[in-house]
């Protein structure tokens, strides 16, 4: 019985979270889906020619798995941040808190919810990739597990964001400050391989950059850096930010008033 009632916990929140992004489909589907569709153009179309091949591929298959990474990752962890500080600014998320519902299966809600946006932008891109540029796929199984544990991650990310927030202005800071110089110098764009030595060392330390890669190695077969230790990487990195999310939640600070 107790476990039929957390199912039916959980599933409220995700159809909340999917009614949510599916009502306001212009908002939440559509603009994300055009910045790409501009990114093929150009990146690939445009400036991709005069570039000529990277990594074994030519330029506008080569950025594709990474304009595909980025917008889930921009995805996911807007949805996150935006809706768990709704629900903060409106303090539901107090009495969902107080309820017999379990932590850990409010903290799943929300990140489910993140996830299916994500996923929801990364099929569209996906397809309108496929208008630019022949795609395969290299490993499935590499391909699927680094999108669902990458969206999951950024999901995450977002509320942790939304938690520590005080103000709408907040939850803008660090999207703009943090992960997009994050998204565009992890190798989105280029191979780190074209970069002095120097510069590859630094671009090391930035995750999102071994995220790209075990992604672009799902759909190309090549990476910059070692899939297994990358891919070990994430998960970590997933377990801890997990952790942290509900230790957050456990502890109510800047949630309960």
């Amino acid at each position: 019985m107790e476990a039929r009632l957390q199912l039916v916990a959980f599933t409220t929140i995700l159809r909340k979270e999917i009614r949510r992004v599916t009502r306001i489909w212009v908002q939440t589907l559509i603009p994300p889906a055009i910045t790409m569709v501009l990114y093929f153009i150009i990146f690939g179309g445009l400036i991709g020619g005069r570039i000529g091949p990277m990594g074994g591929f030519d330029y506008m298959t080569f950025v594709v798995p990474g304009l595909i990474m980025m917008a889930i990752i921009n995805n996911s962890y807007s949805n996150a941040v935006s809706s768990f500080y709704s629900a903060k600014f409106t303090r539901s998320i107090e009495e969902i808190l107080v309820s017999p519902t379990p932590n850990y299966i409010i903290l799943l809600g929300w990140l489910a919810g993140g996830v299916f946006r994500g996923l929801c932008v990364g099929a569209i891109v996906t397809v309108l990739s496929l208008f630019f540029a022949k795609l395969q796929i290299h490993n499935l199984a590499v391909t699927i597990a680094v999108i669902l544990c990458t969206s999951m991650l950024f999901s995450l990310g977002g509320i942790i964001n939304a938690i520590f927030a005080n103000s709408f202005d907040d939850i803008s800071i660090i999207p703009t400050f943090i992960l997009t110089p994050m998204t565009y110098l992890g190798g989105v764009f280029y191979s780190i391989n074209l970069l002095p030595d120097f510069w590859q060392t630094v671009s090391l330390f930035n995750p999102i950059l071994y995220m790209v890669n075990v992604f672009r190695y799902g759909i190309l077969g090549v990476s910059d850096v070692n899939i297994f230790w990358s891919f070990l990487g994430i998960i970590g990195f997933l377990t801890a930010t997990f952790l942290w999310c509900l230790y957050l939640l456990e502890k109510g600070k800047r949630l309960r008033t």
